[in-house]
């Protein structure tokens, strides 16, 4: 399976204060052939207006990760936990029993443009936590950086309860990546800036595709293109 989504058919909720695109059912949108891909169950590309933002509210027995894009991101939870990222941090909680957060924007003057991702955890009854990690942004360059993993381990890499890897890349125009993975996974990849080429087909800025039952990628950038690849369990 090889499905691509355009960005312009994603799902749009304008709340004045918030614009987000739905690349999975979610809220007042529903599409029971779209629910879920593997255990990602949330890919939302959501921008916030300076000073607004979700207030607390409660979460459950998912593994839920940010991914702020441009502008600031503030987190604060019940377990007493708060912090600010920016491009270059990566935001992880573990959901688990049950845990109540808020993500806001504390920018007077700036937006913020974040992708939230949420997932099925391996295993239910976890312990809520929260990490923050930094990576380095040189060492996107060409290369796929593991950035969230359960299977990569180090201080720059955010962990994960699922069998799952979040990649990113800075890849320039005219270089090609190979992925790799184990036969019976699947992958997930999304533009966030630039243009792609992959097995013949085009994808655009903020386009993503899912593909199943293809272990071996050969990723061509037409300009030079920030993306984010995603190895999943089936």
């Amino acid at each position: 399976m090889f499905t691509i989504y355009r960005a312009d058919d994603r799902f749009k909720a304008d709340h004045g204060w918030l614009i987000g695109r739905h690349s999975f059912s979610f809220a007042e949108f529903h599409d029971d052939t779209n629910v879920s891909f593997g255990p990602m169950r949330v890919l939302n590309d959501d921008i916030v207006k300076p000073l607004r933002g979700f207030g607390a509210h409660p979460h459950s027995e998912m593994e839920i990760v940010s991914l702020v894009l441009d502008g600031q991101l503030k987190h604060e939870d019940s377990t007493g936990q708060s912090a600010v990222t920016t491009f270059g941090g990566i935001q992880r909680m573990t959901a688990g029993t049950g845990v109540v957060h808020s993500e806001v924007n504390p920018s007077s003057n700036e937006e913020v443009n974040f992708l939230q991702m949420w997932f099925f955890p391996d295993e239910s009854n976890l312990t809520p936590s929260y990490e923050k990690t930094e990576f380095n942004v040189d060492q996107l360059k060409n290369n796929l950086l593991p950035v969230v993993s359960k299977t990569h381990s180090g201080k720059e890499i955010a962990y994960i309860n699922q069998n799952l890897t979040i990649y990113l890349s800075d890849l320039e125009k005219g270089k090609e990546l190979p992925f790799t993975q184990d036969e019976g996974r699947k992958i997930l990849i999304f533009v966030i800036e630039g243009e792609l080429s992959i097995k013949g087909k085009t994808l655009y800025r903020r386009d993503s595709v899912r593909i199943s039952n293809k272990s071996n990628l050969d990723i061509l950038a037409n300009e030079n293109t920030r993306f984010m690849l995603i190895d999943l369990p089936a």
